[in-house]
């Protein structure tokens, strides 16, 4: 991979030194600009109708639609994800794992994988935006979505071991595209296939938008912050190679990879942020007064207290994906012979993604005080447009993280800008796997099929790290949230089949049937 990073920069090399500096940036902008303009003729009604809100309110229906999905989860499995958090911990160290169970990784190794989809940049951005629009108080709905989406993880990870397909080469195939076609079937429900079909389609369409442009499009604007200026399609370029040389190699290649790269992104990332914490230790009791203050009363922030809880959903839902259906595909390829233990994994994923790391990033914006108070009311003020919370220096999204963060470790935009790499890589390779089950789902199994999907995701990621910000976050949310609303929609019709998995397996682990392994 080292030769073909230096092998890549030294093509770019040449070929900036060939082409006129004015044709470069000519071109660039030229490209950049119809890009842009062509990705947002496509999204433009798409995204108005997946972010409509609820006739007479300004809440999106799809963000009620994912909430009421997660509490009815976790009302149907009374409460699932507190009774069995110590057993998922267990299951994670592999305590339980069998070695001749059928599948291609670890429970560790699955959880990564998901992981390393959903903690990305979402957690450093999206919060941002959450906190810049929402105020203080959008950190407690996203804290309250985290716990709740954990009920829906469990729901959905379960099915997707349950109905994957097993080849005799020893892959497999799973996600909600298998357990909504299968699993209707082997209920008596019609309207599975066109179901799974549609689902498939929003997950190449999600694959390609949040997992993979959106990512690269983040990454870029981070780099040039340090680099300075340069087009999009370098950094588009450098990234499409070194995510072609490890999605290549199918899940197996994938999950080496997030099992380092993941754990050692979360504990860079939270280690700064205790850093921060720590400096301002004195402002912590302060900073949670604003967070709970904020979530009922809106402290004077735009939207006021519904304002707060719009966007605290709204992120937490983008950020760890409960509901969407994406991490059931990763799940799927886990070696397990009892679906179910997958469930419980899955639902530590919310808990990591957003109670922690996004709760984190947070407190480190509210704590550093890039958020401007009027001292007479004590209100946030507004910026000029009267659109989000005015900042210290105007900042909003990455560049407002990287204000908080730096604001009290003065080199930490370096920091930050590793670990949004490492957040988009391996998102990137994460989501890529993602695209390419539902690509198979709809086109067939065969190396042929999947190396076309592979090209063409990375063909994307060129065009994410050159189009402008605004069509890609808009296609991205809502290409990835038409996901949930498939479903979602399947899983109500199918909790059933997990109720009757977990009373299963709680009965044989209390009679001690199911036992640790030695390893």
């Amino acid at each position: 991979m080292k030769n073909l990073f230096a092998k890549l920069l030294a093509m770019s090399a040449l070929l900036m030194l060939a082409i006129p500096a004015q044709a470069q940036e000519e071109a660039a902008l030229s490209l950049d600009a119809r890009v842009n303009e062509a990705f947002a003729n496509f999204t433009g009604p798409f995204v108005s109708f997946i972010f409509a809100p609820i006739p007479g309110t300004t809440f999106p229906w799809i963000v009620m639609w994912l909430v009421i999905g997660a509490t009815v989860f976790t009302i149907y499995f009374a409460a699932v994800q507190f009774r069995f958090f110590g057993h998922a911990i267990a299951l994670v160290k592999g305590d339980y794992s069998d070695p001749n169970d059928a599948g291609e990784v670890s429970h560790f190794q699955a959880l990564a994988t998901a992981l390393s989809g959903t903690v990305g940049l979402g957690n450093i951005a999206g919060v941002a935006v959450a906190v810049g629009i929402g105020g203080p108080g959008a950190t407690f709905w996203m804290i309250l979505a985290g716990l709740l989406g954990m009920a829906s993880k469990f729901t959905e990870c379960t099915l997707g071991v349950k109905y994957r397909n097993e080849f005799p080469d020893g892959h497999v195939s799973g996600g909600p595209m298998y357990y909504i076609s299968k699993g209707f079937a082997e209920l008596g429900l019609p309207g599975g296939k066109i179901l799974a079909v549609l689902f498939s389609i929003f997950c190449i369409l999600g694959a390609l938008g949040g997992g993979n442009m959106f990512q690269a499009n983040q990454a870029h604007v981070q780099i040039t912050q340090i680099t300075g200026e340069y087009p999009g399609w370098i950094t588009g370029l450098i990234f499409a190679a070194l995510v072609f040389a490890v999605i290549i190699g199918g899940i197996k290649s994938i999950a080496r990879v997030t099992e380092k790269v993941v754990p050692f992104m979360g504990i860079l990332y939270v280690g700064a942020a205790l850093v921060v914490l720590i400096v301002n230790y004195d402002l912590i009791g302060w900073a949670f007064g604003q967070i709970f203050a904020g979530a009922f009363t809106g402290l004077g922030v735009a939207g006021g207290f519904v304002g707060a809880l719009i966007q605290g959903f709204r992120r937490a839902a983008f950020s760890n994906e409960a509901g969407v259906g994406s991490a059931a595909i990763a799940h799927s390829a886990v070696r397990t012979n009892e679906p179910i233990t997958e469930g419980f994994v899955s639902l530590l994923e919310p808990l990591i993604d957003t109670v922690v790391i996004c709760t984190m990033t947070a407190l480190v914006i509210i704590i550093s005080q890039q958020l401007i108070v009027d001292a007479e009311t004590g209100n946030y003020m507004l910026n000029e447009a009267g659109t989000a919370i005015a900042t210290v220096d105007g900042n909003g999204g990455v560049a407002l993280t990287s204000a908080a963060f730096g604001s009290a470790i003065g080199w930490f935009p370096y920091v930050l800008a590793l670990a949004v790499i490492l957040f988009a890589f391996s998102t990137m390779i994460s989501w890529s796997y993602y695209g390419l089950k539902a690509w198979t789902y709809l086109f067939g199994e065969g190396k042929t099929t999947e190396l076309v999907f592979k090209v063409i995701f990375c063909i994307f990621v060129v065009i994410g790290a050159a189009a402008s910000l605004g069509p890609v976050i808009d296609f991205s949310d809502a290409a990835i949230f038409a996901m949930a609303v498939v479903n979602i929609f399947c899983l109500y019709f199918l909790m059933r089949v997990v109720k009757a998995e977990l009373n299963s397996y709680s009965a044989r682990l209390k009679s001690g049937e199911i036992r640790k392994f030695k390893h």
